[in-house]
């Protein structure tokens, strides 16, 4: 019988992270299925709740592989099954659910925007009433690691905005819902991420240290609470 949460990898250096932490200590089963390692993409109406993480790939791809993902989310939608996206997890849910995904003016990597500001992301007013957002401040920080954006059709609801990449936290249905960046980073997870990730090889490695010394603690405290509330929302806390 299948675990309460389905973990979708989408390849492998990129895996759940804190999200899989938060849920052993919660007691909380889960399957982790990696299409990079060419795991079958499980039906989603097995499951009570399900988490999409990010990747290299487009939602815009051709693929069979990202064909039969976004068939699979659409599942997803129509069985009601409670869904958190980070970063192509976000992207997949929008295209699946009929919003575009679009080359975004500049390119969001690590900690800091190109002026060298620290990336944040700063909720709107229907995020400071959204149960995924409760207790957490207007200005939330953020990691990033991408390319493309989100563009949204009128009933999809924007929960966060960025500076330089508007689209950043979305609620697609009432227990659905999505983030552009990244919150789960673990310690082995950075520094997996600074040797495997071109954007990140290319950036000054001893500032992405300095950087990650410094906001981590902040990360992973705003992502206990985000996806504590996530759990909460999808009755499995």
């Amino acid at each position: 019988m299948p675990a309460p949460v389905l973990i979708i990898v989408n390849v492998s250096y990129e895996g759940p992270g804190m999200f899989s932490e938060m849920l052993e200590e919660r007691s909380i089963g889960f399957d982790v299925v990696n299409l990079d390692g060419g795991d079958p993409f499980p039906a989603p109406a097995d499951y009570q709740a399900m988490i999409v993480l990010g990747g290299p790939d487009s939602a815009n791809d051709q693929t069979e592989k990202m064909r039969n993902e976004l068939a699979r989310i659409r599942e997803a939608m129509d069985a009601g099954i409670p869904y958190f996206g980070a970063c192509l997890g976000l992207q997949t849910l929008v295209k699946a659910a009929g919003g575009t995904v679009v080359k975004n003016p500049v390119r969001e990597v690590a900690f800091r925007d190109h002026e060298q500001k620290y990336f944040s992301v700063e909720l709107t007013d229907n995020g400071k009433k959204d149960p995924l957002m409760k207790g957490l401040p207007d200005s939330i920080p953020m990691f990033h690691l991408h390319g493309e954006a989100v563009e949204l059709t009128p009933d999809m609801t924007l929960l966060a905005t960025g500076k330089w990449c508007r689209n950043q936290i979305v609620r697609i249905a009432p227990r659905m819902y999505g983030m552009q960046g990244h919150l789960e980073l673990t310690d082995a997870m950075f520094a997996d991420w600074c040797e495997k990730i071109p954007w990140m090889r290319a950036c000054d490695r001893a500032a992405l240290e300095k950087d990650w010394a410094e906001r981590k603690e902040i990360l992973e405290s705003t992502l206990r609470t985000l996806f504590g509330n996530f759990l909460d929302i999808a009755g499995l806390s």
